[in-house]
């Protein structure tokens, strides 16, 4: 073999492992999790890591307010729809998709669905708590006095059957 034949074949090895890496490299890359911020709020798809969000990221998001029936004072926050639809497409969110939203410090959870939280009339939000965490209220039957409200939320689970 030629002493050009040889530079000719390890160039074309060279380029085809370079090829290798780089593919290996780009696979890995779509395939991982995103990486979160200490004190996120992570976000799951059907089980897979999907995002998440500090509680300072909603300030960037449309501010909304209502009344609770309980107390008569105002809640002020962050749709739960705006803040879901920076981390999942909406075409993945069905009616019937559930939407679980857990408190694990306090043992408490809630179970929507997109159709409910979508509706701008059930006020499905997040609002600042006394101590600076999250609480999901709502005007819905199930999250409309203080006793239903998940406080100190720190994970969304959305479901697709």
């Amino acid at each position: 073999m030629s002493q050009r034949t040889r530079i000719l074949v390890a160039v074309g090895a060279l380029v085809v492992l370079a090829g290798v890496v780089l593919g290996i490299e780009a696979l890995r890359a779509s395939s991982s999790e995103p990486t979160l911020e200490p004190g996120s709020i992570p976000i799951y798809l059907d089980g897979k890591l999907v995002g998440g969000f500090i509680p300072d990221d909603l300030t960037t998001l449309e501010q909304v307010s209502f009344v609770d029936a309980e107390e008569g004072k105002t809640q002020e926050g962050w749709l739960l729809r705006d803040m879901l639809l920076l981390h999942v497409k909406e075409s993945r969110l069905k009616p019937d998709t559930r939407i679980l939203v857990t408190s694990t410090s306090r043992g408490k959870s809630v179970e929507i669905t997109w159709a409910e939280v979508d509706d701008p009339a059930n006020w499905v939000m997040f609002d600042f708590a006394g101590r600076g965490t999250l609480k999901l209220v709502s005007v819905l039957e199930r999250l409309d006095v203080r006793d239903e409200w998940v406080q100190d939320v720190n994970k969304i689970e959305i479901e697709n059957d």
